[in-house]
């Protein structure tokens, strides 16, 4: 159960806070349909076989079953299907392009879920009293700021009360919503997809087009799938069924009862079933709700994109932890940053949650497009499911998703041009960070000699030797690193012991014991050593060395100097990437943090030694 009440704390607060305006969107001006009762008994059809088809089934009961040893979201996914096909494969590639899509996308999401959220939530100012519209956006930017500016001190504090709150908020969604199903039960009729389906037909284009007010009902649905390392996929499941999604759909079913015995409250259903009385406490709630939904999502950001950086998708940023006990719980300054002002602009050019709602969709549904691709083909590859039931299946979640992200991206000059445009440069940026560093990597290869080679040809004219160990970092086990070669060129001596240190970081969150650890003794004192991460662990390379088992002689920290080279890097406009992506990747390489600061080695036992490299 504790479990259960955290999970509804952080995991549920982005779908949770969606009956904000949901409802309001779909009878929105530009979609021309009238609060009628079928067009009513229609919209909440569909956004209950939504919720039912792809929260329920897709998400919480079958995605939820690809797990990377405990852990969910795009880039779990990603790597599981990678596993289960044969390496270098064209279709092990393209998994990787999609998987880095789905991120990028998700980052996209990150920037208009806090300006939708908080913004629909003071929007009840207006329905309180019409004339506090001017302070709408100022309120607006203040809880924004504020949100923000405590990022660095973490969640551990606040989360003890985010269950707590996040519960209250969904009693109260059940309980105003079964008032006025009491009221009008004929609302329940729309729990018969007859209703979807003569919706279509009679509305035809304006139908689909409503669909892109329908998705969001269902955003959030990628967070339970993300955060299933925190709480583990049972307590998610019956936290959804067992108490989420009733409330939810108790709450969209009492606002279309409301809207068909009173018309004119579809300008702000939900705002609208809160007695008078009740409201300002109401709107303070919905407030907080908004503020924990857009934390979860902005906590999301900063453990995805420590992710990326583990796996070398992205520059090394620095890091703060924010709790000594949980290790998720992480703050990226520079994440932070962006996010902030991408946010903060959002709300001074959109100015209202409808405004905003044109813009949202595109990249939660382009991220469901991707996760069915993916979970098809790990059907395929690795449950080894029939090719009828995948065919079945994937078709027709494909027919969903595509429907939802068609009538999304119809909306692209309306707004949704906003999340395609943060995707695609956080993809390119991606994509050039890895490609980029794959050619410095080739560059530096190409320019050294094999280990095995080098110690051969080194006893034949032995160097001069001093006591104690040094520990080359190299990006690779197979060739020599610049730094060892430069310090023989230039100081003409070679230490007793020489370790050749790498550092891998693998496609699961946590490295098993056994493979942490990978030690070859080349003779001569040279030692090949390579030291595995998680992507979800941070690569102390001291810690590891004094803690875990590793063969040889211990090493004594005063009397083991780190050796690492340090790339000078250049940009050839005929060789490498094109031009203005060599440019970005030198800007990215200039401001990334250190290596040797990454990997936490100690400054007064470094010795840099530099290298031209040219891409």
């Amino acid at each position: 159960m504790p479990l259960v009440l955290g999970a509804i704390g952080v995991v549920f607060g982005d779908i949770g806070t969606s009956p904000l305006y949901t409802l309001k969107e779909a009878f929105g001006h530009q979609y021309g349909l009238h609060p009628d009762e079928g067009n009513v008994l229609g919209v909440l059809s569909l956004v209950f076989w939504a919720m039912a088809l792809i929260v329920t089934i897709k998400y919480v009961i079958v995605i939820m079953r690809a797990d990377n040893r405990g852990e969910g979201g795009i880039l779990a996914l990603m790597a599981v299907v990678q596993r289960s096909l044969p390496i270098a494969s064209p279709l092990a590639y393209t998994v990787g392009i999609l998987g880095i899509l789905g991120t990028a996308l998700f980052f996209g999401d990150a920037v208009i879920t806090p300006a939708i959220s908080v913004l629909s939530a003071v929007e009840g100012l207006e329905v309180a009293a019409p004339r506090l519209h001017q302070y709408v956006v100022p309120v607006t930017l203040g809880v924004l700021l504020l949100l923000f500016l405590v990022q660095r001190k973490g969640t551990e504090r606040v989360g003890r009360v985010f269950g707590p709150i996040m519960v209250l908020w969904f009693l109260c969604l059940a309980v105003l919503g079964a008032i006025q199903i009491a009221k009008n039960t004929d609302v329940l009729y729309a729990l018969n997809p007859y209703y979807a389906l003569e919706f279509f037909i009679h509305h035809g284009k304006a139908a689909w087009l409503a669909l892109g007010a329908v998705v969001l009902a269902v955003t959030g649905g990628e967070a339970l799938y993300a955060d299933m390392g925190h709480f583990g996929r049972v307590p998610i499941r019956y936290a959804w069924m067992g108490f989420v999604m009733p409330a939810l759909l108790l709450n969209y079913f009492g606002q279309g009862a409301l809207v068909l015995a009173h018309p004119e409250a579809v300008h702000n259903p939900f705002f609208n079933l809160v007695p008078a009385p009740l409201l300002f406490p109401m709107i303070v709630l919905a407030t907080l709700a908004t503020v924990i939904a857009s934390q979860a999502v902005i906590s999301g950001a900063f453990s995805l994109a420590r992710q990326a950086i583990q796996l070398g998708y992205l520059p090394r940023l620095k890091l703060i932890h924010t709790s000594d006990e949980t290790i998720g719980q992480v703050y990226l300054p520079w994440v932070n940053r962006i996010l902030l002002v991408a946010v903060m602009l959002l709300v001074v050019t959109f100015r209202s949650s409808t405004n905003l709602a044109s813009a949202y969709g595109v990249s939660v549904t382009g991220a469901m497009l991707i996760d069915t691709l993916l979970l098809m083909i790990l059907a395929s590859s690795r449950w080894r499911w029939p090719s009828w039931a995948i065919a079945i299946g994937g078709i027709a979640y494909l027919i969903i998703d595509g429907a939802l992200f068609s009538a999304n991206a119809i909306k692209f000059f309306h707004g949704a041009w906003v999340p395609v445009v943060i995707g695609m440069v956080v993809f390119t940026i991606m994509r050039t960070w890895r490609r980029g560093r794959d050619l410095v990597r080739e560059q530096v290869n190409r320019d050294s000699l094999r280990i095995e080679h080098f110690v051969q040809s080194v006893m034949t004219d032995p160097p001069a030797r001093v006591s104690g160990t040094a520990l080359f970092m190299t990006p690779s086990n197979e060739y020599m690193p610049p730094a060892l070669l430069h310090n023989l060129k230039h100081n003409k001596v070679l230490h007793e012991r020489n370790v050749l240190l790498s550092i891998e970081t693998l496609s699961v969150p946590r490295a098993e014991e056994l493979e942490r650890v990978a030690y070859t003794d080349l003779g001569h004192g040279f030692s090949r050593l390579t030291l595995r991460f998680g992507y979800m662990e941070d690569p102390d390379v001291p810690k590891a060395l004094k803690r875990w088992s590793i063969p040889g002689p211990a090493f004594d920290p005063m009397d083991t100097t780190f050796f690492a080279s340090r790339e000078a890097l250049s940009a050839k406009a005929d060789q490498g990437m094109a031009l203005w992506r060599d440019k970005l990747f030198l800007v990215m390489s200039r401001n990334a943090t250190p290596a040797t600061e990454f990997f936490s080695i100690p400054g007064n036992r470094l010795v840099e030694l530099g290298t031209q490299v040219v891409i």
